[in-house]
């Protein structure tokens, strides 16, 4: 069976922070999809994010071509598939160390980065991590989480299994172990998943992961079919719990290539969706395929409601700025 990518993604500052230092991005000409959680002062976490998801589009985009050079080593042990995706995090790590070297305001930025590529030709995805930045996967009503923290707490809790609660209450749950930007070379986590038709996955920043749990992100995207309307729904719950931090998620959905995909509306819902224009991505340029994949025509009828040729002008907008 040949699948075919819907996905969707959404950003927030939360109720608590000032400006939003998570970054995002869909690239459905390359069937990537990346959740990118910056830190630093003085916006630097927003560079570094913003630059993480710049840079290896960027990566992407050059090697398209056959003639393409590899600034890392290539590993004759992974699919070209997986080689093009660590390779791109390792030159986006590269470029905020730089940064961060060459810039006072920048100095010791970086940012967690999670990303996920479709190879449909194999029925496989991959997913490059690092950082607390997550992914899950919802499959037959369970969801898995396929990522591993690499934070202080996941790593005394990995190591100490048996560290009594009230201990593991008092670490610190804000401190990661590894990010881009933070040495000048990074240790990227890599798997791969066998995908099957209707797999979901959802990529977050911990904005949303600390806020709300894993049951409730299984219930939001089991409920809302369509990925744009989980993505405000999963944002809208984290606020709801608090909205401690920047909320950022992505939600990726694997369907039938050979079917149209309606969603259906969810049970006491008051959206109804009319019409999705879903592209298929073969021979499609980068700017036709995000066009088709964002012209999709609804009526929502909650308060975060938006216009259709609204969202794709900003949409537009924020990928122009990273």
């Amino acid at each position: 069976m040949v699948l075919r990518v819907v996905a969707a993604g959404r950003s927030d500052v939360g109720l608590l922070r000032e400006h939003n230092e998570d970054s995002f991005a869909l690239l459905p000409a390359h069937e990537l999809f990346i959740v990118a959680d910056g830190m630093g002062g003085h916006r630097a976490g927003e560079v570094a994010s913003q630059l993480a998801t710049s840079t290896v589009t960027a990566f992407f985009d050059s090697t398209m071509r056959e003639d393409a050079t590899w600034p890392f080593h290539y590993d004759p042990a992974l699919s070209v598939e997986e080689n093009r995706l660590v390779t791109s995090i390792k030159v986006a790590n590269r470029s905020i160390y730089e940064e961060g070297a060459r810039a006072a305001d920048h100095r010791g930025m970086g940012t967690t980065f999670v990303g996920l590529l479709v190879a449909r030709q194999t029925n496989r995805v991959f997913v490059g991590h690092v950082g607390d930045s997550r992914c899950y996967r919802v499959r037959d009503g369970e969801i898995t989480l396929l990522t591993q923290d690499h934070s202080l707490i996941n790593e005394y809790i990995r190591t100490m299994p048996d560290l009594p609660a009230a201990q593991r209450d008092e670490l610190p749950r804000n401190v990661i172990t590894r990010a881009l930007g933070m040495n000048d070379v990074v240790l990227v986590d890599l798997l791969a998943d066998a995908a099957r038709e209707d797999d979901i996955y959802v990529l977050c920043s911990d904005g949303l992961s600390g806020m709300i749990s894993d049951d409730e992100i299984l219930d939001v995207v089991t409920r809302h079919e369509d990925p744009e309307v989980a993505c405000r729904a999963l944002i809208a719950m984290a606020n709801d719990h608090g909205g401690e931090d920047n909320i950022t998620a992505v939600v990726i959905r694997l369907v039938d290539a050979e079917k149209d995909f309606v969603p259906r509306r969810a049970a006491g819902s008051m959206e109804e969706t009319r019409q999705v224009a879903l592209p298929d991505f073969n021979d499609l340029t980068t700017e036709q395929a995000r066009n088709d994949l964002l012209v999709d025509i609804r009526d929502d009828f909650d308060v975060c409601a938006t216009d259709p040729a609204i969202r794709v002008a900003e949409l537009k907008s924020s990928r122009s700025k990273k």
